[in-house]
């Protein structure tokens, strides 16, 4: 392997960086403008919600599609009508007259972001050798607590010449990414190419809409009416209804959106779960601010800084893990990330409310936890699993899992911790399960591929390739 082709991968691998950066960059920096966006266009709390769910939504939806025509199609075209996507919902943003535009232009932003991520996972298995695959998805995996460190730094800056230029910066960054991908990324069409699932890519994405909103209008603090409500219950019907049916579609098309043969070894069933029950976990982290208040009695915003070094960890862990990925394998790096994770959460139930360096120390423990699992890791036993036609469709579905556990473990942490009260009580009860989910993560993990079997699959798998 010469130098040349490691200075090909290398400037590949910053398109790619850059690419999810943007995208990740944009959940953080869209904080410090809210109350602008707010008083520029009059709305109330509840429809300013929207701004945040409208991109959750619509990302959800775009990324079992991007990554299936990824598959189909080849890498370079779809990432880079991904990011054009992603700038022009920027610009209809910056650009907005009303904001009822403000909330579409969001909503293809997050269309077009749902296919970066794991499209640049996909490139990475295309690209990257074995041995140098867990190094590069660590890098990208560190992404998001780089955005949730500067972000808001960034949108504070930009926001001094006006809201609309936290949008207007995704222009020429999105430039820069489809000039430089459209000479660094591959265009080699897998050879395998089945007739494009259309009626499962339909059913998935309104199943995927309605969960997503369903859970979205939930009222955390009152459940049980919650589920009650015409704005809920109907719409988790329709996502409980249309599950087998995607199943039984997916059993019987030629180029299904997810191929069911991937997800019966237990290697893939076991992603699964680990991928399902991180984000449950995961979602957790975002009511930590709240416990912070009730316990130590800070301001809300103080409370938002408190979180600084459970990113840095995430920051910091995500590159280490993938270069260890490269060294030890999958499975001690998860078992150790699940055991991370369980320590934290349970620190924070059991300690983290009484002393501050305590809930720091906690909160430390679940930035690596989470570094160790949804950053590199995961991702990484897919594309030992996947077939190369099907890399990015499997890459999406790490996404789909995180998302729903995500999605269910917010509104069920929220639930714990409103039925009794709120305050430290309720979060450390919530935190309290939550760590013991993430105990039973750690026996999950144990079920996984060693190095020497990964590297065993990947050998015949390669052969078989070949023939």
């Amino acid at each position: 392997m010469n130098s040349q082709d490691n200075g090909t991968r290398n400037r590949l691998l910053a398109v790619l960086f850059v690419g999810v950066l943007m995208g990740a960059l944009d959940i953080a920096i869209v904080g410090p403008a809210l109350p602008a966006i707010q008083r520029h266009f009059d709305v109330e709390d509840r429809s300013l919600a929207w701004i945040y769910a409208a991109y959750v939504l619509c990302n959800l939806v775009g990324t079992p599609l991007w990554a299936r025509l990824s598959d189909a199609f080849g890498r370079r075209s779809i990432y880079i009508l991904d990011v054009l996507l992603f700038a022009l919902g920027s610009a209809m943003v910056a650009l907005a007259p009303s904001f009822a535009v403000v909330l579409f232009g969001r909503a293809v932003q997050g269309f077009g972001s749902g296919g970066i991520f794991p499209v640049a996972s996909a490139v990475i298995g295309d690209t990257f050798p074995v041995e140098k695959r867990g190094s590069a998805l660590g890098l990208i995996g560190a992404v998001f607590g780089i955005a949730f460190i500067i972000g808001p730094v960034i949108g504070g800056v930009l926001l001094l010449a006006g809201w609309q230029w936290l949008f207007v910066i995704n222009l020429p960054i999105a430039l820069a990414i489809i000039v430089a991908g459209w000479r660094l990324l591959p265009t080699v069409r897998p050879a395998r190419q089945g007739e494009f699932d259309k009626a499962g890519m339909v059913i998935l994405a309104i199943l995927l809409a309605s969960l997503a909103y369903g859970i979205n209008r939930m009222d955390t603090t009152a459940i049980g009416e919650s589920l009650k409500s015409w704005q809920v219950w109907p719409y988790l019907v329709i996502a409980i209804v249309l599950l087998p049916v995607f199943v039984w579609v997916e059993q019987h098309v030629t180029g299904p959106v997810l191929r069911p043969g991937l997800y019966r070894s237990r290697q893939m069933q076991l992603v699964i779960v680990l991928a399902t029950s991180a984000g449950l976990v995961e979602s957790g982290i975002a009511f930590i601010p709240q416990l912070a208040v009730a316990a130590f009695h800070v301001a809300a915003s103080t409370a938002s800084f408190m979180l600084l070094p459970l990113v840095i960890g995430v920051a910091i862990g995500s590159p280490v893990v993938g270069r260890l990925l490269d060294r030890y394998g999958s499975r001690i790096i998860v078992l150790g990330g699940t055991v991370l994770m369980s320590a934290g959460m349970l620190g924070l139930a059991l300690w983290g409310a009484q002393q501050v360096f305590l809930f720091y120390g906690s909160t430390v423990l679940i930035g690596f936890g989470v570094a160790s699992l949804i950053g590199a890791p995961l991702r990484y036993i897919v594309l030992g699993e996947a077939r190369p036609e099907e890399r990015a469709s499997a890459q999406g579905s790490v996404n789909l899992f995180i998302g729903a556990g995500q999605m269910v473990g917010g509104a069920a942490i929220g639930a714990i911790a409103g039925s009794l009260g709120g305050g430290v009580r309720g979060y450390t009860m919530a935190y309290l399960i939550a760590g013991i989910l993430s105990l039973l993560m750690v026996f999950a993990s144990l079920g996984l591929k060693t190095r020497v079997q990964e590297l065993q699959a990947r050998r015949h798998s390669e052969e078989f390739a070949g023939l």
